[in-house]
Protein backbone atom coordinates (compact mmCIF):
# COMPACT_ATOMS: atom_id res chain seq x y z
CA UNK A 1 0.00 0.00 0.00
CA UNK A 2 2.77 2.28 0.85
CA UNK A 3 4.42 1.78 -2.20
CA UNK A 4 1.37 2.12 -4.55
CA UNK A 5 0.96 5.79 -2.74
CA UNK A 6 4.82 6.46 -3.78
CA UNK A 7 4.02 5.19 -7.30
CA UNK A 8 0.69 6.91 -8.01
CA UNK A 9 2.65 10.43 -6.37
CA UNK A 10 4.79 10.03 -8.81
CA UNK A 11 2.70 9.57 -11.47
CA UNK A 12 1.07 12.68 -10.35
CA UNK A 13 3.88 14.50 -10.22
CA UNK A 14 5.39 13.69 -13.86
CA UNK A 15 2.04 14.38 -15.73
CA UNK A 16 2.01 17.92 -13.34
CA UNK A 17 5.53 18.44 -14.18
CA UNK A 18 4.51 18.11 -18.35
CA UNK A 19 1.86 20.45 -18.26
CA UNK A 20 4.08 22.80 -17.21
CA UNK A 21 6.97 22.35 -19.76
CA UNK A 22 4.34 21.19 -22.46
CA UNK A 23 2.53 24.38 -22.58
CA UNK A 24 0.49 23.36 -25.51
CA UNK A 25 -1.15 20.92 -23.63
CA UNK A 26 -1.85 23.17 -20.92
CA UNK A 27 -5.59 24.16 -20.48
CA UNK A 28 -5.16 27.09 -18.19
CA UNK A 29 -3.20 29.17 -21.09
CA UNK A 30 -4.67 30.74 -24.50
CA UNK A 31 -2.74 30.78 -27.31
CA UNK A 32 -0.94 33.68 -26.97
CA UNK A 33 -0.31 32.70 -23.46
CA UNK A 34 1.10 29.09 -24.85
CA UNK A 35 3.61 31.12 -27.00
CA UNK A 36 4.72 33.55 -24.48
CA UNK A 37 5.26 30.54 -21.72
CA UNK A 38 6.87 28.45 -24.59
CA UNK A 39 9.15 31.21 -25.13
CA UNK A 40 9.99 31.63 -21.68
CA UNK A 41 10.40 27.88 -21.09
CA UNK A 42 13.08 27.72 -23.84
CA UNK A 43 14.91 31.03 -22.19
CA UNK A 44 14.86 29.14 -18.74
CA UNK A 45 16.08 25.45 -19.40
CA UNK A 46 18.54 27.64 -22.18
CA UNK A 47 20.38 29.53 -19.94
CA UNK A 48 19.13 28.44 -16.32
CA UNK A 49 19.56 31.87 -14.45
CA UNK A 50 20.09 33.92 -17.25
CA UNK A 51 17.08 36.54 -18.70
CA UNK A 52 14.86 38.62 -16.71
CA UNK A 53 12.64 37.61 -14.83
CA UNK A 54 9.03 38.83 -13.97
CA UNK A 55 5.89 37.97 -11.74
CA UNK A 56 4.08 36.84 -14.94
CA UNK A 57 2.08 33.67 -15.43
CA UNK A 58 4.44 32.22 -17.95
CA UNK A 59 7.23 32.97 -15.25
CA UNK A 60 5.10 31.69 -12.59
CA UNK A 61 4.58 28.20 -14.39
CA UNK A 62 8.37 28.07 -15.12
CA UNK A 63 9.00 28.42 -11.62
CA UNK A 64 6.60 25.67 -10.73
CA UNK A 65 8.55 23.33 -13.00
CA UNK A 66 11.61 24.01 -12.14
CA UNK A 67 10.47 23.25 -8.65
CA UNK A 68 8.96 20.21 -9.71
CA UNK A 69 11.85 19.16 -11.50
CA UNK A 70 14.13 19.56 -8.37
CA UNK A 71 11.73 17.59 -6.36
CA UNK A 72 11.73 14.97 -8.65
CA UNK A 73 15.11 14.27 -9.38
CA UNK A 74 15.63 14.46 -5.16
CA UNK A 75 13.19 11.84 -5.71
CA UNK A 76 14.60 9.80 -7.93
CA UNK A 77 18.08 9.85 -6.39
CA UNK A 78 16.72 8.71 -2.50
CA UNK A 79 14.79 5.44 -4.79
CA UNK A 80 18.50 4.51 -6.45
CA UNK A 81 20.45 5.21 -2.97
CA UNK A 82 17.88 2.89 -1.29
CA UNK A 83 17.98 0.10 -4.23
CA UNK A 84 21.58 0.37 -3.77
CA UNK A 85 20.97 -0.38 0.10
CA UNK A 86 21.95 -4.17 1.31
CA UNK A 87 20.88 -3.76 4.59
CA UNK A 88 24.69 -3.27 5.85
CA UNK A 89 25.00 -0.80 9.04
CA UNK A 90 27.71 1.39 7.20
CA UNK A 91 26.71 0.85 3.41
CA UNK A 92 23.12 2.28 4.90
CA UNK A 93 24.40 4.82 6.80
CA UNK A 94 25.99 6.82 4.22
CA UNK A 95 23.27 6.21 1.77
CA UNK A 96 21.05 7.78 4.28
CA UNK A 97 23.60 10.95 4.64
CA UNK A 98 23.87 10.90 0.66
CA UNK A 99 20.22 10.99 0.47
CA UNK A 100 19.62 13.80 2.96
CA UNK A 101 22.87 15.88 1.08
CA UNK A 102 20.59 15.18 -2.24
CA UNK A 103 17.64 16.56 -0.34
CA UNK A 104 19.04 19.64 0.71
CA UNK A 105 20.85 20.67 -2.36
CA UNK A 106 18.22 19.96 -4.36
CA UNK A 107 15.82 21.89 -2.41
CA UNK A 108 18.56 25.39 -2.48
CA UNK A 109 18.87 24.80 -6.05
CA UNK A 110 15.33 24.63 -6.88
CA UNK A 111 14.76 27.81 -4.71
CA UNK A 112 17.33 29.57 -6.25
CA UNK A 113 16.73 28.77 -9.48
CA UNK A 114 12.84 29.61 -9.23
CA UNK A 115 13.27 32.70 -7.76
CA UNK A 116 15.67 33.96 -10.40
CA UNK A 117 13.12 33.25 -13.20
CA UNK A 118 10.31 35.29 -10.62
CA UNK A 119 13.00 38.20 -11.32
CA UNK A 120 14.17 38.07 -7.85
CA UNK A 121 17.52 39.78 -7.52
CA UNK A 122 19.81 36.95 -5.60
CA UNK A 123 22.80 38.75 -6.34
CA UNK A 124 21.85 42.14 -5.06
CA UNK A 125 20.11 40.47 -1.78
CA UNK A 126 23.42 38.69 -1.31
CA UNK A 127 25.62 41.58 -1.90
CA UNK A 128 23.91 44.01 0.69
CA UNK A 129 23.35 41.61 3.45
CA UNK A 130 26.89 39.70 3.26
CA UNK A 131 27.51 36.00 3.43
CA UNK A 132 28.20 36.09 7.06
CA UNK A 133 25.30 37.98 7.98
CA UNK A 134 22.90 35.56 6.26
CA UNK A 135 24.33 32.72 7.79
CA UNK A 136 23.89 34.00 11.22
CA UNK A 137 20.41 35.89 10.67
CA UNK A 138 18.89 32.24 9.20
CA UNK A 139 20.65 30.34 11.85
CA UNK A 140 23.00 28.04 9.39
CA UNK A 141 25.60 27.75 12.04
CA UNK A 142 23.85 24.91 13.96
CA UNK A 143 22.81 23.63 10.40
CA UNK A 144 26.53 23.50 9.67
CA UNK A 145 27.47 22.02 13.21
CA UNK A 146 24.90 19.36 12.99
CA UNK A 147 26.05 18.72 9.30
CA UNK A 148 29.81 18.51 9.68
CA UNK A 149 28.95 16.19 12.86
CA UNK A 150 26.63 13.82 11.15
CA UNK A 151 29.73 13.48 8.41
CA UNK A 152 32.31 12.60 11.03
CA UNK A 153 29.74 10.38 13.12
CA UNK A 154 29.58 8.01 9.63
CA UNK A 155 33.18 8.23 8.69
CA UNK A 156 34.01 8.09 11.73
CA UNK A 157 32.37 5.15 12.62
CA UNK A 158 30.99 6.18 16.04
CA UNK A 159 27.14 4.04 14.94
CA UNK A 160 25.75 3.09 12.06
CA UNK A 161 22.13 2.35 10.98
CA UNK A 162 20.96 -0.71 12.66
CA UNK A 163 22.99 -0.39 15.83
CA UNK A 164 21.96 -0.44 18.90
CA UNK A 165 23.04 2.69 21.05
CA UNK A 166 22.03 4.53 24.63
CA UNK A 167 21.92 7.98 24.59
CA UNK A 168 21.34 9.79 27.72
CA UNK A 169 18.30 7.02 29.36
CA UNK A 170 16.94 6.17 26.02
CA UNK A 171 17.94 3.15 24.58
CA UNK A 172 16.79 1.66 21.07
CA UNK A 173 18.03 1.18 17.50
CA UNK A 174 18.98 3.59 14.83
CA UNK A 175 16.87 4.17 12.23
CA UNK A 176 18.02 7.02 9.94
CA UNK A 177 21.44 9.25 10.37
CA UNK A 178 20.37 12.20 7.97
CA UNK A 179 22.30 15.54 7.37
CA UNK A 180 21.07 17.32 10.84
CA UNK A 181 19.08 14.64 12.72
CA UNK A 182 19.52 11.14 14.23
CA UNK A 183 16.28 9.14 14.37
CA UNK A 184 15.93 6.63 17.29
CA UNK A 185 13.52 4.23 18.30
CA UNK A 186 13.08 1.72 21.26
CA UNK A 187 11.55 -1.54 21.82
CA UNK A 188 7.73 0.18 22.05
CA UNK A 189 8.27 2.07 18.95
CA UNK A 190 8.99 5.34 20.37
CA UNK A 191 11.30 7.65 18.62
CA UNK A 192 13.57 9.83 19.38
CA UNK A 193 14.86 12.59 16.94
CA UNK A 194 17.97 14.25 18.17
CA UNK A 195 20.18 16.76 16.40
CA UNK A 196 23.90 15.41 15.49
CA UNK A 197 25.68 18.43 17.43
CA UNK A 198 23.76 17.20 20.76
CA UNK A 199 24.74 13.34 20.46
CA UNK A 200 27.57 12.97 23.25
CA UNK A 201 28.43 10.74 25.66
CA UNK A 202 26.72 7.71 23.84
CA UNK A 203 27.39 4.06 24.25
CA UNK A 204 27.56 1.63 21.19
CA UNK A 205 25.86 -1.47 22.18
CA UNK A 206 26.01 -3.60 19.15
CA UNK A 207 29.99 -3.70 19.01
CA UNK A 208 29.86 -7.05 21.27
CA UNK A 209 27.58 -9.56 22.33
CA UNK A 210 26.04 -9.04 25.52
CA UNK A 211 25.30 -10.84 28.74
CA UNK A 212 22.17 -11.49 30.43
CA UNK A 213 22.35 -12.60 33.70
CA UNK A 214 20.33 -14.44 36.55
CA UNK A 215 21.36 -13.99 40.03
CA UNK A 216 20.29 -17.20 41.75
CA UNK A 217 19.23 -17.02 46.02
CA UNK A 218 19.68 -20.72 47.42
CA UNK A 219 19.01 -22.04 50.93
CA UNK A 220 22.02 -22.68 53.08
CA UNK A 221 20.86 -25.82 53.85
CA UNK A 222 21.62 -26.82 50.66
CA UNK A 223 24.93 -28.65 48.88
CA UNK A 224 26.48 -25.75 46.44
CA UNK A 225 28.29 -28.94 45.33
CA UNK A 226 24.82 -30.48 44.17
CA UNK A 227 23.60 -27.30 42.76
CA UNK A 228 26.55 -26.95 41.30
CA UNK A 229 26.42 -29.94 39.73
CA UNK A 230 22.56 -29.90 38.58
CA UNK A 231 23.53 -26.58 36.80
CA UNK A 232 26.58 -27.87 34.37
CA UNK A 233 24.30 -30.94 33.38
CA UNK A 234 21.13 -28.73 32.84
CA UNK A 235 22.97 -26.03 30.67
CA UNK A 236 23.21 -27.91 27.82
CA UNK A 237 19.48 -28.44 27.71
CA UNK A 238 18.61 -25.13 28.27
CA UNK A 239 20.74 -24.05 25.15
CA UNK A 240 19.29 -26.71 23.06
CA UNK A 241 15.46 -25.16 24.15
CA UNK A 242 16.53 -21.65 23.04
CA UNK A 243 19.22 -21.55 20.60
CA UNK A 244 17.39 -18.73 18.65
CA UNK A 245 17.99 -16.55 21.94
CA UNK A 246 21.22 -18.20 23.29
CA UNK A 247 24.62 -17.56 21.56
CA UNK A 248 25.80 -20.21 23.45
CA UNK A 249 25.49 -22.44 26.67
CA UNK A 250 24.65 -20.32 30.03
CA UNK A 251 28.10 -20.20 32.23
CA UNK A 252 28.19 -20.60 36.06
CA UNK A 253 30.04 -17.96 37.38
CA UNK A 254 30.77 -19.31 40.80
CA UNK A 255 28.90 -17.61 44.35
CA UNK A 256 28.84 -14.39 44.14
CA UNK A 257 27.34 -12.86 47.40
CA UNK A 258 26.84 -14.59 51.25
CA UNK A 259 23.29 -13.28 52.13
CA UNK A 260 21.43 -13.04 54.93
CA UNK A 261 19.06 -15.78 54.41
CA UNK A 262 20.38 -17.18 50.76
CA UNK A 263 23.36 -17.59 49.45
CA UNK A 264 23.71 -16.29 45.96
CA UNK A 265 24.76 -17.75 42.77
CA UNK A 266 25.96 -16.27 39.53
CA UNK A 267 24.83 -17.56 35.71
CA UNK A 268 25.29 -15.93 32.73
CA UNK A 269 24.45 -16.70 28.75
CA UNK A 270 25.95 -14.40 25.75
CA UNK A 271 22.90 -13.43 23.87
CA UNK A 272 22.98 -10.56 20.91
CA UNK A 273 21.84 -7.38 22.12
CA UNK A 274 18.94 -6.84 20.32
CA UNK A 275 17.75 -9.53 22.16
CA UNK A 276 19.14 -8.73 25.77
CA UNK A 277 15.64 -8.13 27.88
CA UNK A 278 14.39 -11.29 26.31
CA UNK A 279 17.31 -13.45 26.60
CA UNK A 280 17.26 -11.71 30.59
CA UNK A 281 13.57 -12.86 31.31
CA UNK A 282 14.09 -16.82 29.34
CA UNK A 283 17.19 -17.19 31.69
CA UNK A 284 15.45 -16.41 34.73
CA UNK A 285 12.45 -18.98 33.46
CA UNK A 286 14.77 -21.94 32.94
CA UNK A 287 16.70 -21.39 36.16
CA UNK A 288 13.10 -21.38 38.02
CA UNK A 289 11.91 -24.37 36.23
CA UNK A 290 15.25 -26.38 37.05
CA UNK A 291 15.41 -25.38 40.55
CA UNK A 292 11.41 -26.99 40.56
CA UNK A 293 12.53 -29.70 38.28
CA UNK A 294 15.35 -30.52 41.05
CA UNK A 295 13.96 -29.50 44.06
CA UNK A 296 16.24 -26.72 44.64
CA UNK A 297 14.61 -24.37 47.79
CA UNK A 298 14.83 -20.60 46.39
CA UNK A 299 14.50 -18.77 49.90
CA UNK A 300 12.12 -15.92 50.23
CA UNK A 301 11.33 -13.11 53.28
CA UNK A 302 8.98 -14.11 56.06
CA UNK A 303 7.21 -12.21 58.68
CA UNK A 304 7.00 -13.61 62.05
CA UNK A 305 4.13 -12.45 64.15
CA UNK A 306 4.45 -12.27 67.76
CA UNK A 307 0.93 -12.14 69.84
CA UNK A 308 1.66 -10.36 72.44
CA UNK A 309 -0.18 -12.28 75.70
Amino acid sequence: MKNAKKIILLLVAIALLAILLIPSINPLLDDSGKKAATAKLQETFGGLFGGSGSLTLPNVFSALAVVLLMWLVSKVICWLLKALNKNTGRRSSVLSLFASLAKFFCFIAGAVWALGILGVNLTGIFASLGIVSLIIGFGAQSLIEDAVTGIFIIFEGQYQVGDIIVLDDFRGTVKHIGLRTTRIEDTGGNLKIVNNSDIRNLQNRSRNNSVAVCDLSISYSASIEEVEKILQKTFPEMYERNKDIFLSAPRYMGVEALGESSVVVRIVVDVAEENFFIGYRTLNREVKLMCDRNGIEIPFNQIVVHQAK
